[in-house]
């Protein structure tokens, strides 16, 4: 059973650097130093938990206007699998009400290969391509939302 939650003291957070550890430095061949960029503490952070294991996260950066989604990872076995589509909701669902009444929008930077799974969900290309990390990305948005 998948279980979606901000996280939960140390425990949690060191579930969320492994599950990143992996997807960016190992798979994605991330500099650590990039991937570790000393903002965590500035960010909400969020575990999705299947049974008793972590499978996959997010961090959000509150900025000026705008919720930024940052470092969403699922772990190799678990995609496709609707674990992130399923985090992603739960998360601009958590902060839907703070963004609306705070007039934020989400916002995050995509890699290219990974906007259409953004798109289903909402968010929509409102930059050039650039490149981070030695990936191609596209910044995305989408509205705060309110969900009856």
């Amino acid at each position: 059973m998948l279980t979606l939650r901000r996280t939960q003291g140390e425990t949690d957070m060191a579930a969320c650097l492994a599950i990143r550890h992996q997807v960016f430095v190992r798979e994605q061949c991330v500099d650590e130093d990039l991937e570790r960029d000393g903002l965590d503490d500035r960010c909400i952070h969020y575990l999705a938990v299947d049974g008793q294991t972590p499978v996959g996260t997010a961090r959000v950066m509150p900025l000026e206007g705008r919720y930024k989604i940052q470092r969403m990872a699922v772990l190799s076995e678990r995609r496709g699998t609707g674990v992130g589509a399923a985090l992603m909701e739960f998360i601009m669902d958590d902060l839907a009400e703070a963004a609306a009444a705070s007039g934020r929008h989400f916002f995050l930077s995509s890699q290219v290969h990974a906007m259409a799974f953004y798109e289903k969900l909402g968010f929509v290309a409102c930059s050039d391509e650039f490149m981070d990390a030695g990936i191609a990305h596209r910044d995305m948005r989408a509205p705060a939302r309110i969900r009856a």
